[in-house]
């Protein structure tokens, strides 16, 4: 489960409703056209924290259905609902998901103990593996080496999504965890996380750009700095525009650009204006 990850994008109607057609198209430009390397099913891209327990489960079974296999799923389960996060680890396990990951437990400021007793109960109740979702800037959970360490004790905990720009920690964490995962989840800083020996990426712009991804990452790997910063340019001139026009709503409109039925993002986040989809539309021709 290396390389480039796309965070998939789920395609909502105008109503706000699953649109299970628009969600197999994404599904399969990322993996056709994009060539990713995998899917991370129901994090923050996929709007995960506003629907429903049972519309996650639709989204789970529709995107193993559709991949039949042609690349690893990780399916992100976290929820402050320890209960359904639980629900969710059984029900993505008994898919074939060929492993979990969960958001660090956030809102009432839970302390580390607490923390530890969420992973543990949700991989324990399972046979398979956890992937720590690490997001602090989103959370406000931040967690120290040591911390870190201490949940990486549980053998079936194989590594972290790292979306934070603590990069002192993430070198560090690469040097003592040289046997676990570690995925960056910045998409703007692919490149000095590569440099840092980073197993992949999870991002994602990399619904429309997994592609650039590839290379980003591929050549740096093979220390060819150069040629992976120019792409790294390109890829945040990108970045730059998406996120000053609304970020899940332009990748949205950028892959309706390109064929794809990617839909609406979910109440309340906003529906873009005639000018704004008219600038996503433009970002996609210029970009892709």
């Amino acid at each position: 489960m290396k390389g480039i990850i796309t965070a998939l994008m789920v395609s909502y109607d105008q109503d706000g409703n699953l649109n299970e057609k628009g969600l197999r198209e994404i599904i399969r430009y990322n993996v056709d056209v994009c060539k990713v390397d995998g899917l991370y099913v129901n994090g923050s891209t996929g709007e995960n924290f506003m629907i429903s327990t049972e519309e996650k489960k639709e989204i789970f079974r529709i995107t193993k259905d559709e991949v039949k296999g042609q690349v690893p799923l990780i399916a992100q389960v976290g929820s402050v609902n320890l209960r359904e996060a639980i629900d969710l680890a059984k029900y993505a396990t008994d898919l074939g998901y060929d492993a979990l990951s969960a958001v660090t437990p956030f809102y009432y400021k839970f302390n580390f103990n607490e923390i530890k007793h969420y992973y543990n109960s949700i991989i324990n109740a399972v046979d398979n593996k956890m992937i720590i979702y690490s997001i602090p800037f989103l959370t406000g959970v931040n967690m120290s080496l040591d911390q870190f360490a201490e949940l990486f004790e549980n053998e079936k905990i194989i590594g972290v999504k790292f979306t934070a720009g603590d990069f002192y920690l993430l070198e560090r964490m690469r040097k003592k965890f040289p046997e676990k995962l570690i995925y960056g989840g910045f998409d703007e800083m692919l490149l000095p996380a590569t440099v840092l020996g980073i197993d992949g990426a999870i991002g994602s712009t990399f619904n429309v750009n997994g592609q650039r991804a590839r290379q980003i990452f591929e050549l740096g790997k093979q220390g060819k700095i150069e040629e992976a910063r120019e792409i790294q340019h390109v890829t945040n001139d990108l970045i730059s525009e998406i996120l000053d026009n609304g970020l899940y709503q332009t990748i949205k409109e950028m892959l309706k650009e390109k064929g794809v039925d990617a839909g609406f993002c979910r109440e309340p986040m906003e529906k873009l204006s005639e000018e704004r989809i008219a600038k996503a539309r433009s970002i996609a021709k210029n970009h892709l």
